[in-house]
């Protein structure tokens, strides 16, 4: 299954019905009256989050939905049928905008939860609603209201307790095939994670959602490598584990672009908790470790935790770091299903 985390929608509720114009005309009824009814309803368009669901793919096939237009009223006094809604199926964790893409309009964070976005048009009054004491005989009736149209973006951001960053080759693939049930590709080349990845990750009897994001390269906000688009998927983590490479050419300078970009980007990215490793220990001398080490630290104000994704040293103590910003707030069910879930493939 592909992973596609924005679409953009356009979208249309239902026009109301039209109001009738209609006199009853049955043999020996000299004086029958109106008896138009009233136009139905139009169909509301409602958004949905829907359970099993982790990407917006279906949105890349179809962008177009329509509600049902309302049925017209018709003669002895039948009002119009209401017409039927349209419910859009997105994933826990969407996010909706208008068409400028900065209005948010809806932020979905439960399962099940309902929205409407744009309400079908009332149907029109026929002619018997007209008709009153000094007015028997109305002749006029309204026509439906038009319903609403515009066109949206669908945003989602994925919920996670944990996200990892880093630059690409940083590690951060390997950390999470070694900490969950996972299967992140890994190669030596940079770039290998193409989409967000999620892990559900058990320390010391506490389980959490991880999430693992694509690296990040100086020049990312304004598009370089594959820029800083997914980023959006950290921003519900409580907690980052920032992992910088050991063998890098310099830790310290390393660390810093990646927090420029997270400035760069904004959505209080850099507001939040932080939680620093050095990665690779094992691929470097002592002598460069110690190095790296005080670059980062320089780099940081904070002194890193040293680990090994590879060889598995230090790694419980990056997650009980982790587990001790997390807290003992339950992780979130339909991000463990995701997490569980086959992982998105290109």
């Amino acid at each position: 299954m592909k992973f596609l985390d924005e679409a953009k929608v356009y979208i249309r509720s239902g026009d109301g019905g039209n109001g009738c114009v209609a006199f009853r005309r049955e043999k020996f009824i000299e004086f029958g009256g109106p008896s138009g009814g009233n136009g139905g309803r139009g169909g509301n368009v409602i958004i949905e989050v829907a359970d099993g669901l982790n990407t917006l793919i279906d949105y890349r096939y179809q962008q177009h939905f329509k509600a049902q237009k309302g049925e017209n009223g018709s003669g002895s006094d039948r009002h119009g049928a209401n017409g039927k809604n349209i419910v859009l199926k997105v994933p826990l964790g969407t996010q909706i905008f208008d068409e400028d893409r900065e209005t948010l309009i809806h932020d979905f964070t439960n399962v099940g939860e309902k929205f409407v976005l744009a309400e079908g048009g009332n149907g029109g009054f026929g002619n018997a609603h007209f008709k009153t004491s000094t007015n028997r005989a109305p002749r006029n009736a309204n026509p439906g209201q038009v319903g609403e149209e515009r066109w949206i973006w669908l945003r989602l951001k994925l919920i996670a307790d944990a996200g990892l960053i880093g630059m690409p080759n940083a590690g951060k693939s390997t950390f999470l095939s070694k900490v969950s049930a996972a299967k992140p590709k890994i190669a030596d080349y940079p770039f290998t994670t193409l989409h967000p990845q999620l892990g559900v990750v058990n320390a010391d009897g506490r389980e959490f959602v991880l999430a693992d994001i694509p690296g990040l390269i100086e020049g990312a906000h304004e598009g370089t490598g594959l820029g800083d688009r997914f980023l959006g998927h950290v921003e519900r983590c409580r907690v980052l584990l920032h992992l910088v490479d050991a063998t890098c050419e310099h830790a310290g300078k390393a660390y810093k672009t990646v927090r420029k970009e997270l400035d760069a980007y904004g959505g209080l990215l850099t507001d939040k908790i932080e939680i620093v490793a050095l990665n690779k220990i094992d691929a470097v001398e002592p002598d460069e470790l110690k190095k790296q080490k005080d670059r980062l630290k320089r780099a940081a104000k904070k002194t890193p935790l040293l680990m090994s994704g590879a060889t598995g040293q230090g790694v419980k103590e990056a997650l009980r770091a982790l587990v001790a910003v997390i807290g003992e707030s339950p992780v979130s069910a339909k991000a463990k299903s995701a997490a569980e879930a086959e992982p998105w493939s290109a």
